[in-house]
């Protein structure tokens, strides 16, 4: 094989292309990279974030002996109306101590010997003097550290000292116990390292934000994700949407809300935060807000209450790049970041569906290129990589004029091999993909090296790909909401996955400008195995096993001929119902009918196993979608989701055409989805080229996919290559996966490269990444290395 790199045709800018994405779910926030080691500091915790929750959830009471004392929360004359809970301590005499012990997150409290810890509390009492301790202790109550405090006032007070730790324990507490006989108040309880990344006051966890540096992303997406858009509609509900506004200002001020992934936020990492870590790690910020719908409760603000939504968004694209002269630059000023954030992109809505959304989305895009026209304003393709939300997002970004537009798609390793061209005819459209969520369904190195390949075909499509980042980021692995997850952590450890040591070393070797690559070699291109079967079945929907549905009138038409079935019942608390087989290009044809419950239905077909099939989910997500799936070793793909929903009592006439590496299934006559689904071929080679402005590298990316290894040959175009070096990743099996023991276990090493008469001479290994950077020298003689 030889691999030749034209330094002089350039194929398109790279731009922004690799990114990374934060969004609050796995508790990436409040217990992770927000650097708050208590939970549930301000008392707010409550059913709505989870049933489960209460006042006192992540504290433990403190009761001694036989005294009459009590411990509670209660409202009335909070330290803000924003958060109206507080701690109420009550104690008719004297004791050893009355009160709470915080339990952190993960195992608890983590603490290290030396290191230096700040307390701080809003405190008031009933009058009389009170004598309050403060300790840091173990799990068994031993006190490592303590600080006595004496309240006297009736008023709110913020008082505050200093822990340094006189030991290395990862459980740790912290308690808060009233000594003498009254009543004591406490709010906002606080626990927080001195350092944090850059010493930033309020700031992050250090060994999680320089993973994050570490990768030099070119921009960051914050803060989803779902939870931008479901909640209510008003601002000042404790359930509403995220609200940027909110976010900003003093802490005892920003009010809790529920985060959709069950869990609650403090909104400590608010949008001050977020600006300032970009601007940490060298990242463009790329905000997130609500365009006015939520599609999971489908409700929408009037049209005549809009302005409030879209000022919001001219509001923080003041607050981010306006002046001291402006009302929210001087907000920003006021919080101490006289200069501009200088804000580029703003996306409105994620993964939106619905005619709701879109006839809102225009007033934003309107709105927003009249005051800021050169804000490049993304749209939303909804939640699948093709599907009727997809193609109405499409059609409203090519109407408005939207820069870029916001696809997602989460899909098995098999899925980004077989479409490794997916983006080839995107190249000559005006608005550009932003890639805004997708990973392959776990954290292997299989699951790494299926997606450095995909990003190898991202990366040649620059033209038409503006922006890419991998999703979930974040995951603390006592709290896990979603898998897989770029960096896990517990309270005192971080670790990357093998799919986030190749986004870093995408990220890290991006390049500026694309080159043109040829490759000559005879090698040729395989396929992986099929692991599809030949069996149908209806099954019921297993989201919400509430359905019953009648399915009549099945016919299974074969080029063999015609099968009819008998009629069903698809029952939620019944299995699956095997009707008959068939293989290669074939009908099925069915009526059915829901009796009862609040989705629909599954028709299985192409079956080998429960972890290798293909399915119609037939009142999918939340009663309304039809979905395409397949499964491939149990990791999930969504070919296409169209927009339905299922009536009880109304009888629906359903066919599935099922071809060579096409599907279509109609509903009343009507297409609802259209899949290609080519088959996964692994080529000989993925590989990209470009150049660094700043060293003057060029870069050679290359991607091995096959089990052996192989000689290629890497030249220039007219010149000769002086010096090169290869940071490679191989040698693991395929299910290897990073851990806590093993944080590197797969990871890449740097090395150099032999160069023989100005070519690199390189054994390709077997399931390989390899990353060259390369020196060139120009040749005085310009006849050599021409056609």
């Amino acid at each position: 094989m030889k691999i030749t790199v034209n330094p002089k045709l350039e194929t398109g800018s790279l731009g922004d292309l690799f990114g990374i994405f934060f969004e609050d779910i796995n508790h990436a926030a409040d217990g992770g990279l927000y650097a708050e080691l208590l939970q549930n500091r301000s008392f707010e915790f409550c059913e709505l974030d989870n049933p489960g929750y209460h006042g006192l959830t992540g504290w433990e009471k403190i009761i001694p002996g036989d005294i009459t004392c009590s411990v509670s929360v209660q409202t009335g004359n909070p330290v803000s109306s924003k958060n109206p809970h507080y701690l109420v301590i009550d104690a008719c005499e004297p004791s050893e101590g009355v009160g709470v012990r915080n339990c952190g997150y993960n195992s608890g409290i983590p603490l290290e010997a030396g290191k230096h810890y700040e307390l701080s509390f809003y405190t008031a009492c009933d009058g009389r003097l009170q004598t309050v301790e403060a300790a840091l202790e173990n799990m068994d109550g031993e006190i490592y550290e303590s600080r006595i405090f004496q309240i006297t006032s009736r008023e709110w007070v913020m008082l505050s000292t200093e822990f340094i730790a006189p030991v290395t324990n990862y459980s740790a507490r912290l308690s808060i116990k009233l000594k003498s006989a009254g009543r004591v108040y406490f709010d906002l309880v606080s626990l927080f390292p001195i350092d944090t990344f850059r010493n930033r006051k309020n700031g992050m966890r250090v060994d999680i934000a320089k993973l994050l540096e570490d990768m030099k992303p070119k921009f960051m997406r914050f803060p989803g994700g779902c939870l931008i858009h479901d909640g209510s509609l008003n601002q000042s509900d404790r359930d509403s949407m995220y609200r940027w506004k909110n976010t900003i200002g003093p802490l005892k001020d920003r009010p809790s809300r529920r985060n959709n992934w069950n869990y609650n936020q403090t909104l400590g990492l608010g949008y001050y935060e977020y600006f300032q870590l970009c601007e940490d790690i060298g990242a463009k910020p790329l905000p997130v807000l609500p365009g006015g719908c939520d599609p999971h409760h489908r409700r929408a603000v009037p049209l005549k209450q809009l302005e409030e939504w879209i000022q919001d968004a001219l509001d923080l694209i003041e607050f981010a790049n306006g002046s001291e002269n402006t009302v929210w630059g001087a907000k920003r000023a006021e919080l101490g970041h006289r200069e501009p954030f200088h804000l580029k992109y703003i996306a409105i809505g994620n993964e939106e569906v619905g005619d709701d959304f879109f006839e809102r989305y225009s007033f934003f895009q309107k709105a927003i290129k009249e005051k800021y026209p050169h804000i490049k304003i993304i749209n939303s393709a909804g939640p699948a990589v093709s599907g009727s939300a997809y193609d109405t997002g499409w059609k409203s970004a090519v109407e408005n004029g939207s820069e870029l537009i916001d696809e997602h798609y989460y899909q098995a390793p098999e899925w980004f091999i077989a479409n490794h061209h997916h983006y080839d005819s995107y190249r000559k459209r005006k608005t550009k993909v932003f890639l805004g969520e997708y990973a392959s369904k776990g954290n292997s190195w299989y699951n790494a090296l299926a997606e450095a390949s995909y990003m190898i075909g991202l990366e040649r499509n620059a033209e038409g790909v503006g922006l890419a980042c991998y999703a979930p980021m974040l995951c603390n692995a006592g709290y896990v909401d979603w898998k897989p997850n770029l960096i896990w952590f517990d309270n005192h450890r971080a670790f990357g996955t093998p799919n986030y040591y190749v986004q870093k070393l995408f990220m890290n070797n991006q390049g500026d400008f694309g080159l043109k690559v040829d490759i000559e070699t005879d090698m040729k291109s395989e396929a992986l195995p099929d692991k599809m079967g030949k069996k149908i079945y209806f099954a019921p929907n297993l989201r919400n096993a509430d359905s019953r549905v009648e399915i009549k009138n099945i016919e299974i038409i074969k080029e063999e001929g015609l099968v009819r079935c008998p009629d069903i019942l698809v029952d939620s608390a019944a299995d699956p119902i095997f009707i008959g087989e068939a293989e290669g290009s074939y009908r099925i044809k069915f009526h059915a009918k829901r009796i009862s419950g609040g989705l629909g239905f599954a028709l299985w077909f192409n079956f080998m196993d429960e972890q290798n099939k293909r399915r119609v989910e037939y009142g999918g997500w939340e009663n309304q979608n039809s979905s395409v799936e397949e499964d491939i070793d149990g990791r999930n793909t969504s070919f296409d989701q169209g927009a339905f929903s299922i009536k009880s009592g109304v009888v629906y006439e359903i066919e599935l055409i099922v071809g060579h590496e096409r599907i279509v299934n109609k509903i009343d006559g009507k297409i609802m989805n259209e899949v290609d689904c080519p088959a996964a071929v692994i080529e000989p080679i993925y590989c990209t080229a470009s150049r660094d402005e700043e060293s003057r590298d060029i870069i050679v990316k290359a991607v091995n996919l096959k089990a052996e290894s192989y000689e290629a040959e890497i030249a220039l175009s007219e010149l000769e290559i002086s010096s090169a070096e290869v940071c490679c990743m191989s040698g693991y099996a395929l299910t290897d996966e990073n851990s806590f023991d093993e944080p590197e276990k797969v990871s890449p090493a740097t090395t150099s490269v032999f160069v023989d008469k100005g070519i690199v001479k390189y054994m390709v290994p077997a399931e390989s990444v390899s990353i060259f950077r390369l020196k060139e020298t120009v040749i005085l003689d310009e006849s050599v290395g021409k056609e």
